[in-house]
């Protein structure tokens, strides 16, 4: 390396810690939005919560437990139990709880009627359904166990834990979880958290699995961005990726200083599970490439490239993105460049 790109890399750096809390205020989080006209539908959502906090019954309850087997074993967690007889008395002292109408008054105070939650799951799927005219539609039910799960997702179910996601400044939250985790458990983040599920899925996200290098897991993550942004094409970037307003201002006003980091050390090609950690999982900050720098960066890169890909490719459709396996094609055409 010559001397002039260590001064330009020092540069860099500095720029990147000065001006990290700019704010882009002039971004256009839209998208295209497509006319799905023809395309709307009316999803089917069963509100199971009211149930489980209103229990009045052992009868009552044990008949729940055996009509919903998936919310029996995934949000009450039935395998804990040494037999049903024990489960049924041990929920239904917690439903019983004088503290449970507590938790049904925060829930009716988040989420109401539920109409914003059901027009938000409709938009996404009208528009899941204008890209994928023969996709199944799932059932959604909503509950709320005391705080046992978040998210139950597959083709043909959805399952909503709404004490999950009551936000900041409510009595009950999730315990013994990091602040930068803690956040995304708010109203606003349950429908794109849902979409991307649906992206990063391999029933529409094709991948090559033999390819383990941190290239491959930033475009598949940057095709599920991708993907979830396109059924919500307003939902501001910042909720879909988990990163605050300071965060995404932040990534995008220094992008080209990410992108030389991830050249300088030679990473797309790395496969090593140590450093794709560093780059893709979550955590609080990437520290290596500085202390503001918000976790999950390759994360977000890959969904730049991906992008600046669909910029390049006008031709080529969301589903033929979607089936696209091969990452290097991908980041060959897209000739990112910040």
């Amino acid at each position: 390396m010559t001397r002039k790109v260590h001064y330009f890399i020092l540069a860099a750096l500095i720029g990147f810690l000065s001006f990290w809390s700019c704010q882009t205020s002039d971004y256009n989080e839209c998208v295209y939005q497509p006319d799905i006209s023809g395309h709307e539908i009316q999803l089917e959502v069963e509100e199971l919560h009211k149930k489980l906090l209103n229990v009045e019954s052992k009868d009552e309850l044990q008949t729940f437990l055996k009509t919903y087997p998936i919310i029996s074993a995934v949000f009450l967690q039935s395998r804990n139990y040494p037999s049903e007889e024990v489960m049924v008395d041990e929920l239904f002292k917690r439903f019983t709880n004088p503290q449970i109408a507590v938790l049904d008054g925060e829930i009716d105070r988040v989420f109401g009627d539920l109409s914003t939650l059901k027009s938000e799951l409709n938009s996404a799927f009208s528009h899941l359904r204008y890209y994928y005219p023969d996709v199944p539609l799932p059932k959604v039910q909503t509950v709320a166990t005391g705080l046992m799960n978040d998210l139950y997702v597959s083709d043909s179910l959805i399952i909503i834990g709404l004490d999950y996601y009551l936000g900041e400044g409510a009595k009950y939250r999730p315990i013994n979880m990091f602040n930068y985790i803690l956040r995304r458990y708010a109203s606003e983040y349950i429908v794109p958290s849902i979409m991307l599920l649906y992206g990063i899925s391999p029933t529409f996200n094709v991948t090559d699995v033999s390819d383990n290098t941190i290239l491959a897991e930033m475009v598949s993550y940057g095709k599920s961005f991708y993907f979830a942004k396109q059924m919500m094409p307003c939902t501001p970037d910042s909720i879909m990726i988990w990163y605050t307003g300071e965060e995404m201002a932040g990534v995008r006003e220094n992008a080209a200083i990410i992108w030389t980091h991830f050249v300088e050390n030679e990473l797309l090609f790395e496969t090593n599970h140590e450093v794709k950690r560093k780059y893709i999982e979550d955590r609080p900050k990437t520290y290596d490439i500085g202390d503001k720098a918000p976790g999950r960066i390759g994360t977000w890169l890959g969904w730049q490239i991906v992008q600046a890909y669909m910029k390049k490719q006008e031709n080529i459709s969301l589903p033929e993105l979607m089936e696209t396996k091969e990452p290097q094609a991908i980041f060959n055409a897209s000739k990112y460049r910040p």
